[in-house]
């Protein structure tokens, strides 16, 4: 997700948009959910520079799929991320407390987004994804889902308490 932002010199207040869609990259999610590689990424972006580099903002629509982390049913939602990114042109001087590894650079009038969607969509998945807020999920004895069950339980015995459990048997001799 590389860009071309020659057009925009380094003329601070010129601007250009950007309406595109760009395949997802690998790995844009958690474990249990994220956007699926290859899969369509709308971008809808404001490219403005400024004086320190160029200014990225807007949105980006993707599809999220994955799955409860209750009951393993499928999960499938649109998700619209914001995202604004400030990238420094080549030997620009940041301010003090600004890390310069930390900041994203315009290389060869050159902008990457890929380390930008990353950021905006990761951070906006829920750590365990749940299909509905009251999923009851799996039982975790069986398996069953408990969502079918009403009512599902399993007689447990604490292993400590077994040795009574058996002194309690009627049909225990003495």
């Amino acid at each position: 997700m590389v860009f071309d932002v020659k057009d925009l010199g380094r003329s601070p207040g010129s601007m250009r948009t950007l309406k595109e869609h760009v395949p997802a990259p690998s790995d844009l999610g958690v474990p249990l959910i994220g956007v699926q590689e290859g899969s369509d990424v709308e971008l809808d972006l404001r490219l403005e520079a400024v004086h320190e580099g160029i200014l990225v903002s807007g949105t980006a629509l993707t599809e999220v799929t994955g799955e409860c982390g209750r009951c393993l049913d499928p999960l499938a939602y649109d998700l619209e991320v914001n995202v604004q990114e400030l990238f420094f042109y080549e030997g620009a001087e940041l301010s003090d407390g600004e890390d310069d590894e930390e900041q994203r650079r315009v290389e060869h009038d050159l902008i990457d987004l890929e380390p930008v969607l990353r950021d905006a969509v990761v951070t906006m998945l829920p750590f365990q994804p749940v299909c509905r807020e009251d999923c009851q999920g799996l039982c975790s004895e069986c398996g069953a889902r408990l969502e079918d069950e009403p009512g599902h339980h399993h007689e447990v015995i604490d292993p400590r308490w077994a040795a009574l459990a058996d002194m309690a048997k009627p049909d225990r001799q003495n």
